[in-house]
Parts: structure tokens; C-alpha cells; sequence
């Protein structure tokens, strides 16, 4: 079985390499954002912009990203992105609509990415709502919504249809690859962890078969 190489995008924040470990499954490489940022994605199967990346810098390679795609590979994305960098899809930061109120609902899931997947532990932390993800997206017309929030917002979406490859996205809800058998984390907990999970082995599924 051949080992998903998968590229993580790196603002220096403190402690990232503890959520992206690299296993028998995946290995990553850390593309640290610097001036000069241009990095060569024909190497990686997957690439992964976690929370909190540079929304500026991605913008400058949004034509490496667009063809990086259109090769057939996969991009994760689980940032609020202000530039419109990713292909065909769009984050939205809105505050109109208080996170207390917010919950989510199982739109669709043809791949089965919540398999084992608490909804309730999206949704709720130390029993406050709407601690996870932030804004909703505009998803590509065609693209699949796994989540929705309240308000019937994309928050969750699996986009296969818009270009070549695929893009796997949150509303800036954090995901990272920390293994599913730690209960809690102050970052991610189970269910986030398994989720993560899902969309991982479904990227090797998609490069060995």
C-alpha cells in the first residue's frame, strides 16, 4: 500500500507538528510560509492549509493550487480564507447570527466521512455550542455538503465535481491528525480526530486504487 505524501502548510504556529504526525499512512512535510513562499506541489499527494494559515500567501500560489488539483490530488482545507485562493469555494466570516444558537445537521455523505462521528461533539464543548467552526462556506454548485449549520450554511463540504482533484473543507472548524484514541484534547477531541481520520484513509483509498 503506497504511503499518502502530504504537504502541510506551516505559519510557524507553535506545536503544529503534534497534530500532524506522520504514520504508515501519511507522511508530512512541513512548507514553512516564508516571503519567497512558492512551494513545489507536484510532490505531495495532499495538501493540508490548517487553521490559522496565511490566507495572503496562499492567495499568491492560487494557480500552483488550481493545477496541484486539476492533477487529480487533494486539498484539506480548515482555515477561514478571506482570498479567494481555494478554487470555486468560499469562506464567509459572518457575526449576524449569535454561535450559541448554532448546531449541525448531517446534509450528505456519500463517502461515509462521519462514520464513528459524534455530532454532539462538533457542536458542543464543556456544553457551550458553536465553539468548532466559524462563518459558513459558499460552496462550488455542484459540491457536496456534509454539514450544515442552523441556518442551513455549508460547514462541512467534500468538493469532487468543481475541478480534477478533490477538496475536503470546514468553515475554519480545526481537524489534524492526532489518532483517534485520546478521549479529549484541548484542541480536538475524539470525534474531530476521527473525522480527520475518515478523510485521510479515503485519500489513500483514492492513490492505491
Amino acid at each position: 500500500m503506497k504511503t499518502v505524501i502530504a504537504a502541510v502548510v506551516s505559519n510557524g504556529i507553535e506545536g503544529l507538528e503534534k497534530y500532524f504526525v506522520s504514520s504508515d499512512l501519511v507522511q508530512y512535510t512541513f512548507l514553512e510560509i516564508t516571503k519567497e513562499f512558492s512551494p513545489d506541489l507536484d510532490l505531495y499527494h495532499l495538501l493540508i492549509v490548517p487553521n490559522g494559515s496565511d490566507h495572503i500567501a496562499m492567495h499568491k500560489i492560487k494557480d500552483k493550487v488550481l493545477t496541484f488539483l486539476n492533477n487529480g490530488n487533494t486539498l484539506f482545507c480548515f482555515d477561514g480564507w478571506f482570498t479567494n485562493w481555494l478554487p470555486n469555494n468560499q469562506w464567509v466570516m459572518n457575526t449576524d447570527l449569535k454561535s450559541i444558537d448554532q448546531r449541525y445537521t448531517v446534509q450528505s455523505d456519500q463517502y461515509n466521512l462521519l462514520e464513528n462521528v459524534t455530532i454532539d461533539d462538533l457542536i458542543y464543548n464543556n456544553n457551550i455550542s458553536g465553539w468548532w467552526s466559524c462563518g459558513y462556506i459558499e460552496a462550488a454548485q455542484e459540491a457536496e455538503i456534509i454539514l450544515q449549520d442552523t441556518w442551513n450554511r455549508p460547514i462541512v463540504v467534500f468538493d469532487e465535481k468543481s475541478t480534477k482533484g478533490t477538496i475536503f473543507m470546514t468553515a475554519s472548524g480545526p481537524l489534524g491528525d492526532i489518532g483517534i484514541t485520546t478521549k479529549t484534547n484541548t484542541y480536538l477531541n475524539n470525534s474531530l480526530a476521527q473525522l480527520y481520520q475518515n478523510a485521510l484513509f479515503l485519500v489513500a483509498k483514492k492513490i492505491n486504487f
